[in-house]
């Protein structure tokens, strides 16, 4: 090998490397940073509430995109097949009709997607919403 190609080697191996290490740095960045959502999420969760949906439909994805990066803390439930042709037995066991579907721990059922407000009152986690939650704010003082 001559002397260039060595050098274009040594670039490309460079910047895979110089790639690698930017994506590993941006993954972790909002490693164990808890989501605008998690407490929201965590505690429909607990509610005994649960989402059922398809990953084929709009809707479904619409209702997950609320919660942001708070999304597999929701207590989903997948009712299409694969082939997204057929429904899941523990969907048709719940007798789930429409997506998205939340049943609540109640009884009661919601289809449709549902604001985070709604949710939040339906399974008592009001105090959940980001807009609910007390933040300590720190003030600092400006030297004269």
């Amino acid at each position: 090998m001559n002397k260039q190609t060595l050098i274009s080697i040594g670039v490309i191996v460079v910047a895979v490397i110089g790639g690698l290490v930017i994506l590993q740095s941006a993954s972790q960045k909002n490693a164990g940073v808890p989501g605008q959502y998690d407490a929201l999420a965590s505690c429909i969760a607990e509610s005994g509430a649960t989402f059922y949906g398809a990953f084929w439909c709009p809707h479904c994805n619409n209702q997950k995109k609320a919660f942001k990066d708070s999304v597999d803390l929701l207590p989903y439930t997948e009712c299409s097949t694969p082939d997204g042709n057929g429904q899941t037995q523990v969907c048709i066991d719940a007798n789930i009709q429409s997506y998205p579907t939340w049943a609540f721990a109640d009884g009661s059922r919601l289809a449709g997607e549902q604001d985070l407000q709604t949710l939040a009152a339906k399974t008592g986690c009001e105090a959940f919403l980001p807009e609910n939650q007390s933040t300590e704010e720190v003030v600092v003082e400006q030297e004269a």
